[in-house]
């Protein structure tokens, strides 16, 4: 496997850890001035099925010793849009940004064009272009079509779920 592979996976393991860092930094600060978490079992199965997305793609990876090329080329790319899209939407949503489904009590709704434009872009935007290219990157064809199917489960409810809250807690959303 190509050293440059090797440093995709342990900079993209880095960057999911940084995320998570921010993500717990806004959970305590919104815990502490009392925001409510909602299906936090949904979450802990999306946080599962992410983990082992990445476990089972790097594995895959490895064991198919990914080659630079075209389709890992593709793959790098659709994953950076991914990434830079994490760091958009986590921007854009600041203190309230958690993996979790959280509303503060001074929750405001976001109005920014990109979330009037896509429905959700933390997740079409990110997880699912991010997951994508992961397991392209790595040849990990398995984990992609077997992975995505799992994945699907718990984001749906996901959604369906920030869709009820969102929807009694705005009047305009």
């Amino acid at each position: 496997m190509p050293s440059v592979i090797i440093v995709f996976i342990v900079a993209a393991f880095a960057y999911r850890f940084a995320m998570l860092a921010v993500s717990i930094r806004n959970e305590k600060r919104l815990r502490a001035e009392g925001a409510t978490e909602y299906g936090a079992s949904v979450s802990r199965w999306l946080a599962i099925a992410h983990v082992a997305f990445y476990l089972a793609a790097t594995a895959e990876g490895l064991v198919r010793d990914a080659p630079l090329d075209a389709i890992g080329i593709v793959g790098f790319v659709i994953y950076l849009f991914g990434a830079v899209m994490l760091f958009v939407v986590s921007r854009l949503l600041g203190r309230v940004w958690t993996v979790k489904l959280m509303i503060a009590r001074d929750h405001q709704l976001v109005t920014h064009p990109l979330f009037r434009m896509v429905r959700h872009p933390n997740y079409f935007l990110n997880i699912l272009p991010e997951l994508i290219g992961y397991a392209l990157t790595l040849h990990a064809f398995i984990t992609l079509v077997v992975g995505l199917v799992v994945y699907a489960i718990p984001l749906t409810l996901r959604i369906r779920q920030e869709e009820q809250v969102m929807r009694e807690r705005f009047a305009a959303y």
